[in-house]
């Protein structure tokens, strides 16, 4: 666990965190729309969110992916950080997903949270790199990035299938030799 302010920790999603993602994501739906794929209605309720919980946690120990919840100081999520695809070998990279909870939005909540991520796949899984992508307008998770070490590495034509249309997506990396609070501060 990783205390991000006085309010929340950071910390592994755990059996039993369904009931507190469904109403995670049911108190953000709106906000979340414009940046996630078209969701289920069964995707909201407690029982797929448990599913999707004890089938991450079955396969965690194959390394394939880690899912955080950042947690506030009453036991609610107030969002979420993921490593996912991990891929060994040669290649020793993932790919960065996250969300923050639009009541706490401009609190450094992910900034914090992706940096403790990166610190956990340099560190605990070995990796050499960190993907992400955004939409190419969402200038706040570009300033989480930025703020993160990533560097612009190009510009995806649609690339993912976004509130219910192929959208395009501006690519990230950040390499992981150094240390974030090693690297120059970025605009």
């Amino acid at each position: 666990m990783h205390r991000l302010d006085a309010d929340h920790t950071l910390r592994p999603v755990e059996t039993g965190d369904g009931a507190a993602l469904a109403r995670a994501y049911l108190r953000n739906r709106a906000h979340l729309a414009p940046w996630e794929p078209v969701r289920d209605v069964d995707f909201f309720s407690e029982t797929w969110q448990e599913r999707d919980v004890i089938q991450y946690v079955s396969d965690a120990p194959a390394g394939r992916n880690v899912r955080f919840v950042i947690v506030s100081s009453d036991g609610s999520i107030r969002g979420r950080v993921n490593l996912n695809n991990i891929v060994r070998g040669a290649f020793r990279s993932a790919d960065l997903g996250y969300w923050v909870d639009a009541a706490l939005q401009g609190r450094g909540l992910a900034t914090r949270s992706v940096e403790i991520a990166l610190g956990h796949a340099r560190e605990e899984l070995g990796l050499h790199r960190v993907q992400a992508a955004t939409l190419v307008q969402n200038a706040a998770s570009q300033r989480v990035l930025g703020a993160n070490g990533f560097e612009r590495i190009g510009l995806a034509p649609r690339y993912l299938r976004i509130a219910g249309s192929w959208q395009d997506h501006v690519l990230f990396q950040r390499l992981l030799e150094e240390p974030v609070s090693a690297l120059p501060a970025h605009p």
